[in-house]
């Protein structure tokens, strides 16, 4: 590789020989969706567990943790009956004394979960095990009353082998305990098994865990080759020879493998007893169907392990074929083309629901980012759900796929620090192993903003086994001090240099030999805070009510409006791109408005910014504010866009059609007086209409200007109208009314229909609205929701970053017209239900969902 161009690709990682398929039409052995990676035996183990909280209660009384839970014989008398996923935090309630970083949640505590199961007789001889997405935190597995293991990093995926103590064909308890107590975070993390369980069967010889490891190392529009090494276990007393093959099938949207279009050539291998073995295979595809951001193509790689001629194991692998390169000068390459990271930062609560993944939930968010522009997720700070993976698969978004919030120097007592040197190398295996053939996955990353980040030993070797174990990605890491990284050394490890805010002097790190020719990308950009709906004129911020002016000018010191981002970008076009913070606001961390000492860790390297924020913090301390949530957001909690989600979306999508007026035109109180306007479009000029009279023709400077402003706009009520235009032609209009007084309730569904599967949730949203249905902004009502039918209500939100009313509540104040009820169709049942909202003085809304 020339070390000059420092470009990463999967073109010319590995030199390979190459077979050709041999294409058939046969359909997929089994001609079914694939229900995750993996071998095929595996079934959902989310349902029937009982649940206990020791310790901390969520009332603030700490309940003693009997000894021995997990034996067989105990009581589980009192004992909860829930299905997985499950955040025991989220219930709540909300107490003002707890932390605003965690999101005044009583997330710490100790949880039991414990499920009684049975393998039938028949499978005896199999190896069974149990597979945990993610479990917050210190998990400690038990079955029978037999320890069997732990993983304490509750983001990580992990697996425990049940097989020595499980017996076939009884009754089986598998116990969990999860400790959060002693585990720290800087957001609000969640607590329990909050993500998916699965029970694995296989037979003694298998395809290991994550056992697959799909590469396309050399892709044309031609020819695409394929290599896929398969790590065999052989679990028997006795040396076993082994027959590995694979078929390829291209996969449709639903998972389902399709048109059959090649058999790589079998591989023969010794494998000793209790050992391990890898089986390398490579092919040539013929006009291979390219994984990119508007056509995401994926195949799956169905391998089989035989022994004495039968089959013993069959695993899939979803892959997808594309070439990803880093260019210092000609930014990023997705498939030889050129593209401009547009990205955004998540934390992985999923707002009402907390941290128990939903897969609705998370599409529905990642369809709103789709939609405004945005192309890349990074997950921060922490190895993602699976699930997240693979909808940015099937909808093509890149991912940066991250690891840790802390190495050996800790942000907070109890964080990764406390469990860093036993451990960090297991999670980067667990984590590169499980995520290494999504195609969405173009960047490793070690970390974020950690103290320790100069730290050039600890950077290597972080950085060396994540290319041990996936050469094909480069490996970044998020600096909040980027000269202090740049200048000790540490960032000449890594092969992307990731800024968070800081680019005063990427001119300097441009000319340095050491980083000339090292690609840079803004990992975190922005920080603008803001609450939707919220306008003010004399302040950024009201510390009366809590919430921050939408006028998308206030930040943290650290941070900037989008504009000013857009500007640095422009100024250096060069940089791959930019993750802003935050797609979605998050529980927790409600900055400016919490007591965050960690708030200090972005002017470590700046005494008189620390002094500063110091003083700010203490005068917060003592004021207590009710911020449980995050003003981050370019969306709301509630999942609501704010103002800020258009200026993104004019930016990131330029060939759109948009135009955006802010603010709403209800001000009575400010009749003759200033109300300034602006105005978000991909247009370039646009003209300003109040009742009908022209404001003025106004234009933006490309590269500039990013918004039109007309800061001296006198408030009279009516229609306040803007044109919009592009290169003098007609582009887009917005227009914004004064309502009338509320009068009536407005109810959209995200869909008519639902699964009745226990997950699959409904999004609807309650407008108040005028008599001629305008949704009256400054509108709070509380609003009052029902369900006739096979439905349920899961919880209500409407974006409000200081309310303290319990997410499963079936009635909340409507916060600036706005409120969301989030409904499922009972388990098992058919026909259909009925959501209904109602609020005393307005016409009530109803909505009736089908039942799948």
């Amino acid at each position: 590789m020339n070390q000059n161009k420092k470009i990463f690709s999967l073109n010319n990682r590995l030199v390979l020989l190459f077979f050709f398929l041999m294409i058939g039409l046969s359909a997929f052995s089994q001609n079914t969706a694939i229900v995750r990676m993996g071998s095929t035996d595996t079934q959902s183990f989310d349902d029937n567990w009982l649940f206990s909280r020791y310790g901390s209660q969520a009332d603030g009384l700490v309940k003693e943790e009997p000894k021995n839970l997990e034996a067989v014989s105990i009581s589980e008398a009192n004992w909860e009956k829930l299905n997985l996923p499950h955040d025991w935090a989220i219930k709540g309630p909300f107490r003002i004394e707890l932390r605003g970083e965690t999101g005044k949640l009583p997330w710490k505590g100790i949880g039991w979960y414990r499920k009684h199961f049975t393998v039938p007789a028949s499978d005896s001889g199999k190896e069974i095990f149990v597979d945990f997405d993610g479990a917050m935190a210190n998990a400690k597995i038990y079955l029978n009353g037999n320890y069997v293991g732990t993983w304490p990093y509750g983001y990580n995926s992990f697996r425990m082998n049940l097989t020595p103590f499980l017996k076939f064909g009884q009754e089986n308890i598998l116990a969990v305990r999860l400790d959060t107590e002693n585990w720290d975070s800087r957001w609000y993390p969640g607590a329990g098994i909050y993500r998916h369980v699965w029970l694995v069967k296989t037979n003694s010889v298998h395809v290991g865990h994550w056992g697959t490891y799909v590469t396309t190392p050399n892709v044309t529009k031609e020819t695409a080759n394929i290599r896929v090494l398969v790590k065999v276990d052989n679990a028997t007393n006795k040396n076993v020879k082994a027959v590995v093959t694979t078929d390829l099938y291209e996969m449709d949207i639903n998972n389902t493998p399709k048109v059959k279009v090649g058999s790589l050539i079998p591989s023969t291998i010794e494998i000793k007893a209790n050992g391990t073995e890898e089986a390398e295979t490579h092919s040539v595809l013929n006009n291979p169907k390219l994984w990119d951001l508007k056509t995401p193509n994926r195949y799956v790689a169905q391998t089989k392990v035989s022994v004495d001629g039968k089959v013993v194991d069959t695993y899939n692998t979803p892959f997808g074929v594309r070439t990803i390169e880093f260019t210092p000068r000609n930014g990023f390459l997705l498939n030889g083309k050129r593209v401009e990271i547009f990205g955004t930062c998540n934390h992985h609560d999923l707002g009402a629901l907390g941290a128990a993944i939903n897969t609705s939930a998370l599409k529905r968010q990642l369809v709103m980012l789709k939609e405004m522009g945005c192309n890349s997720l990074r997950t921060s700070h922490n190895p993602p759900a699976p699930e997240l993976l693979e909808l940015a698969d099937k909808m093509g978004f890149l991912v940066w796929d991250e690891a840790f919030d802390a190495w050996k120097i800790g942000k907070k007592k109890l964080d990764y620090n406390v469990i860093f040197d036993e451990w960090h190398e297991k999670d980067l295996a667990a984590l590169v192993h499980r995520d290494r053939n999504n195609p969405s996955v173009f960047i490793w990353s070690i970390g974020n903003e950690v103290p320790d980040q100069q730290n050039v030993k600890l950077t290597k070797e972080l950085a060396y086994i994540m290319r041990r174990e996936d050469p094909t990605r480069p490996v970044s890491n998020g600096y909040n001090d980027p000269d202090g990284g740049r200048g000790s050394g540490a960032a000449v490890a890594l092969d992307i240099m990731g800024v968070n805010y800081f680019f005063d002097q990427q001119p300097k790190w441009d000319v340095d030999p050491r980083y000339a020719n090292k690609p840079t990308l803004g990992s975190e950009t922005a920080s603008t805070v803001s609450s939707r709906g919220e306008y003010f004129f004399d302040d950024k911020y009201n510390k009366m009510s809590w919430q921050i002016s939408s006028y998308d000018d206030a930040f943290p010191g650290w941070g900037c409006s989008p504009d000013t981002q857009f500007r640095t970008n422009a100024k250096y076009p060069h940089l791959l791109g930019e993750y802003v913070w935050t797609g979605f606001d998050y529980l927790g961390e409600p900055t400016p408005y919490n007591s965050d000492e960690t708030n200090l860790l972005n002017f470590r390297t700046d005494p008189s910014k620390q002094a500063e924020l110091e003083a700010k913090l203490a005068e917060l301390q003592k004021s207590n504010p009710p911020s449980r949530s995050s003003y981050f957001g370019i969306i709301d909690l509630a999942g609501f866009p704010k103002d800020r989600y258009y200026i993104y979306k004019s930016h990131w999508r330029p060939d759109v059609p948009t135009a955006h007026i802010l603010p709403h035109w209800n001000w009575s109180e400010r009749v003759g007086k200033i109300v300034p306007v602006h105005v978000y479009t991909s247009g370039d000029e646009g003209e300003l209409f109040l009742n009908g009279k022209s404001l003025g023709r106004k234009k933006m400077t490309a590269g500039k200007d990013f918004r039109l402003t007309w800061d001296d706009v006198i408030y009279t009520p009516g229609e306040l109208k803007v044109v919009c235009y592009k290169n003098g032609k007609n582009w887009a209009t917005d227009i914004v009314k004064t309502t009338g007084t509320a009068t009536k309730l407005k109810m959209s569904a995200d869909r008519t229909e639902a699964l009745a599967d226990d997950v699959d949730l409904v999004f609807v949203t309650v407008d108040v609205t005028d008599s001629n249905g305008l949704m009256v902004p400054r509108a709070n009502p509380l609003v009052k929701f029902s369900i006739e039918g096979a439905g349920e209500i899961v919880a209500t939100d409407n974006g409000d970053a200081t309310s303290f009313v319990p997410f499963q509540s079936a009635e909340r104040p409507a916060y600036n017209g706005k409120v969301l009820v989030i409904v499922k169709a009972k388990k098992g049942e058919k026909g259909q239900f009925t959501v209904k909202a109602q609020s005393e003085g307005l016409q009530s809304a109803a909505t009736t969902i089908r039942i799948k």
